[in-house]
């Protein structure tokens, strides 16, 4: 079983990031106005360019695989679309805007391509749902608007594989299936599990969270038959709506902001526990938690691949020791401790470097790699420290929440 690839991109939270379609390039935004393309050299990724178009902090990019077009979404209330063309001084390929009209007052907070790439969807925060398609008249991205019955903020959206449904998660503690279907874009979809007829703006279901938290995080599976939310009452919920039946897994731990299937029963989903979990199950026996991609009792003073630095350990022996670890936790993150070890001295604050690879909330889970339809064998992570992990799906270490929620009980976070 393959060890964590582990990638510090930078000492700012990354709050989005989306690879290209052969896993060379990434597209992140590190809590700024600004898109950061990384490419990919050996074990190590270097800046190459910068997109800047919006005026406020990127809440969320997306990278169409097929099409290679880049959509951003920001606190400014726009959206972008970037192609690349050719430079007609230069010849070289640039990557260059087209502005979406989203007709939205609020901040845009989450956007995602549809799975044939000709339309996404944008959250917001003006209670609605941006869907978009291109207006080849204009030479724009045009949008129709999903309202009722949204109250307050989307946090997140997810495509049905139909092209046509959209799940929605939001504060007001409900995640929900939208129609966003357009007549002039869309083929007719074929009946399923959530309805036949399917005109924009028709409620398919509608599932609250169970103890009234935010719903964080939305997604279908592979087949588009089973929703799975996450919400801030510490909670994952799988909806199998031809039961109808819904299984809920309550946690004991932080709770979840993101999530991701890797089979038709398995989920991996991360948050503010710092580590990203695996839940399997199915409709007949139920769903439970059954471990975690990463492993909180490995010793991280030791150095190598967990310690942020790339997937292979440095072939230098004098930078295993214990001593430039110590230096490096310093001077990177402003910790002088070993794992779990409070922080003393003048200025300490009594803080812990965690024992897990991220050492604060993840924010974002993507699938990495597959192997024929709906079968993720690995999954990447980003978060608030700033790194990069790409984590093999098959490595689980067996995990209780409660021993978890133990283990972890006297740390803190910076």
């Amino acid at each position: 079983m393959a060890a964590p690839e582990v990638f510090n991109l930078a000492q700012v939270p990354i709050t989005s990031h989306s690879f290209n379609a052969d896993r060379t390039r990434v597209a992140v935004s590190l809590t700024s106005n600004d898109v950061q393309i990384f490419d990919r050299h050996g074990n190590d990724w270097k800046p190459t360019e910068v997109l800047s178009e919006h005026d406020k902090q990127i809440t969320s990019i997306d990278w169409a695989p097929n099409s290679n077009r880049i959509v951003t979404s920001a606190q400014d209330r726009n959206a972008y679309v970037w192609q690349q063309t050719p430079d007609p001084q230069t010849g070289h390929l640039i990557w260059k805007p087209t502005l979406v009209l989203l007709r939205i007052n609020r901040a845009a907070t989450y956007v995602k391509w549809s799975p044939n790439e000709d339309k996404f969807a944008v959250a917001s925060g003006a209670r609605a749902i941006a869907i978009c398609s291109f207006d080849p008249e204009g030479d724009w991205w045009v949008s129709r608007l999903l309202k009722k019955p949204i109250r307050s903020t989307v946090l997140s959206v997810d495509w049905h594989p139909n092209n046509v449904l959209l799940a929605a998660g939001s504060a007001d503690m409900k995640a929900r299936v939208f129609s966003a279907y357009i007549k002039d874009v869309d083929k007719r979809p074929a009946p399923s599990v959530w309805g036949e007829k399917l005109p924009f703006n028709t409620i398919c279901g509608e599932y609250a969270s169970p103890s009234g938290g935010w719903v964080h995080s939305v997604g279908f599976s592979p087949s588009g038959d089973v929703l799975a939310f996450a919400s801030h009452d510490s909670t994952i919920n799988i909806v199998y709506p031809g039961g109808p039946a819904i299984h809920t897994i309550r946690m004991t731990t932080l709770p979840l902001v993101t999530l991701a299937w890797t089979s038709e029963e398995s989920i991996v989903a991360a948050g503010h526990d710092c580590q990203p979990f695996v839940f399997s199950g199915n409709a007949q026996s139920g769903w439970q938690l059954v471990g975690s991609l990463d492993d909180p009792n490995a010793n991280k003073a030791s150095g190598g691949s967990r310690s942020g630095f790339g997937g292979a350990p440095s072939p230098v022996g004098r930078l295993q020791s214990s001593a430039f670890n110590t230096f490096r936790n310093a001077d990177s993150r402003g910790i002088s401790s070993s794992p779990g070890s409070p922080i003393s001295g003048p200025g300490g604050s009594g803080e812990s470097e965690l024992f897990t690879i991220h050492q604060n909330t993840i924010t974002n889970i993507r699938a990495y790699e597959s192997v024929g339809a709906g079968q993720v064998t690995k999954v990447s992570t980003s978060g608030v420290d700033g790194k990069l992990v790409v984590w093999d799906v098959s490595n689980v270490t067996p995990v209780s929440a409660g021993g978890l929620a133990g283990k972890m009980g006297n740390l803190s976070l910076r």
